[in-house]
């Protein structure tokens, strides 16, 4: 049996198909919301215009390289995060999409969140499949969230630290656009650091396994008008991002020894940060970018979990 997954994110609309059988993902897709020049971010109205506007040309993308006959159960990110209040209209474009397909095919629907997607793909990514039910400490860093948290494969999550002000994929893209790189930033602000042979020592507020990071946007700012160079700055930038998870993942793993540390979210796509961070916290997985970022494989992979169709222990 195969499961179709659907995420209409901020700035992403991404679909996947996942093999219950073969425990693999068959196919996937994703096209990136447009966004003029210089602008750092959408309306939510006309990101889901745009939404509404690309699922129907990617599902006729997934349609020829998967037979959607043979899909049992539709997996849809209904809203951002599993809390109270969480909302964004741009989901909603998803769950349209998704309803109408449970329907027309009377087959499950399954919702569940944006970030529990990230949880659930990273977590497939590391080939693990135990970490699907064992304790785990996860990242999800990105534009919209810099959490730590506590999970129990993607179902059970307790919030553990985040920062108090500004996320890190916000931190990431302003840089960036200050740079004239087209929103969203990340890939050409990583691009950049490589490029950068100069030491670099990060400045980070962390206490505990909190952070804030408006501090790091205030000393981006001040290099720039310095006249450092683009890819020092953009060094720094990730650089310090890096060193915050560090002291967040080593003040989490003071209170949760032993535990594994997976690191999702876009922002998690860095090589330089995964370098830099897999050299100072033990037992830490970062995953393939697509994994990482925005994508529809682990709403996937929870909707065959969640219709009893994929058996989640290797054992």
């Amino acid at each position: 049996m195969l499961t179709l997954g659907i995420d209409t994110s901020n700035y992403a609309t991404s679909l996947a198909v996942f093999d219950t059988n073969a425990g693999e993902v068959v196919c996937d897709c994703k096209k990136f919301l447009p966004v003029k020049a210089g602008q750092m971010g959408l309306r939510q109205s006309d990101a889901l215009f745009h939404h509404i506007n690309a699922l129907p040309q990617l599902l006729q993308e997934m349609a020829e390289r998967a037979d959607f006959s043979q899909i049992g159960a539709v997996g849809v990110s209904a809203r951002p995060r599993p809390v109270d209040g969480s909302y964004m209209p741009c989901f909603l474009a998803g769950v349209n999409a998704a309803t109408g397909i449970s329907l027309a095919r009377k087959i499950p629907l399954i919702q569940t969140t944006h970030q529990q997607g990230h949880i659930a793909a990273a977590l497939f990514a590391t080939g693990n499949r135990d970490l699907f039910t064992e304790d785990t400490l996860v990242f999800h860093v990105s534009g919209g969230t810099t959490d730590l948290l506590l999970c129990h494969g993607a179902d059970q999550i307790v919030p553990l630290g985040t920062s108090s002000d500004l996320y890190a994929g916000q931190a990431v893209d302003r840089l960036g656009v200050k740079l004239g790189y087209p929103f969203p930033a990340g890939s050409y602000v990583s691009e950049q650091a490589a490029l950068c042979t100069e030491k670099v020592r990060p400045k980070v507020s962390v206490r505990g396994m909190e952070c804030s990071l408006s501090g790091l946007e205030n000393q981006c700012a001040k290099l720039l008008a310095e006249g450092k160079p683009a890819t020092y700055m953009c060094k720094y930038c990730l650089l310090c991002i890096g060193e915050t998870l560090v002291r967040m993942a080593n003040a989490a793993l003071q209170q949760y020894p032993g535990l594994p540390v997976v690191f999702a979210g876009g922002v998690m796509s860095s090589d330089l940060i995964r370098m830099y961070v897999t050299n100072r916290v033990p037992n830490a997985y970062f995953v393939p970018a697509k994994f990482a970022s925005d994508n529809a494989i682990g709403i996937s992979v929870l909707a065959a979990k969640e219709n009893h169709a994929w058996p989640i222990s290797s054992t």
